[in-house]
């Protein structure tokens, strides 16, 4: 089997699952407004290593890992949505980062804040696991991957779709937040402002989705 296009499969796999614009590429562009490309970075791997472990667990066939998760979707969906609405209020009312240059060039109490890289890769990593359709999502493209290797994929052959998947969404964090990065020096505090109102509803209203889909489907069913 050609090593090199599993690799490839796993890339692709990694893009779909990172590139639509959901919470954590919300949370990842406002991050890198305030801390810079390589904050925004870091917490995109939190979103990468989520997205590597269901990989994992899908291309491993780590049956009972997956029965763990399913058997804890509830709850898993509850923090999740949880989460998601704590961190839009907050993303709504933060107010507009220092600007870059003023932040290199100051002294003192000047300088701005960076978040911490275990609480930015933390964060976005709960996001990513606490949403088990993910791990449906992935078994899904799994098993086209699992028909490029035959009918009895080897571990190897997992681990280098597995290890594609997490490029594939490493490589879009760093395109995305390079790119904002960029562009940061175009955007004054009023735009900043609004891109943080503007998140943070769009953040607010995943987590309420992701929590009326819960009352929905275990209450009113």
């Amino acid at each position: 089997m050609d090593y090199i296009v599993l690799i490839i499969w796993g890339v692709v796999i990694g893009l779909i699952a990172a590139i639509p614009i959901g919470p954590v590429n919300l949370i990842c562009i406002r991050r890198t407004l305030q801390g810079g490309s390589l904050t925004g970075f870091i917490s995109g791997l939190g979103a990468a290593v989520g997205d590597g472990l269901f990989a994992a667990v899908t291309g491993f066939g780590l049956t009972a890992i997956r029965q763990l998760i399913a058997g804890y979707s509830v709850i898993l969906q509850l923090i999740g949505g949880l989460l998601l609405l704590t961190i839009g209020i907050r993303t709504f009312y933060a107010p507009p980062p220092p600007r870059f240059t003023e932040s290199l060039s100051a002294t003192n109490g000047g300088a701005k804040a960076k978040m911490s890289p275990v609480r930015a890769i933390a964060s976005t990593f709960a996001l990513t696991i606490t949403n088990p359709a993910t791990l449906i999502w992935f078994s899904a493209w799994f098993a086209s991957a699992t028909a490029l290797a035959g009918d009895s994929p080897t571990f190897l052959e997992a681990a280098f779709v597995v290890a594609g998947v997490f490029a594939g969404s490493a490589t879009w964090w760093l395109t995305l937040t390079t790119g904002v990065g960029l562009l940061h020096a175009r955007i004054d505090d009023k735009i900043v402002r609004r891109i943080n109102e503007a998140s943070g509803v769009l953040v607010v209203l995943f987590g309420i989705g992701v929590l009326g889909h819960l009352i929905w489907v275990h209450i009113f069913r």
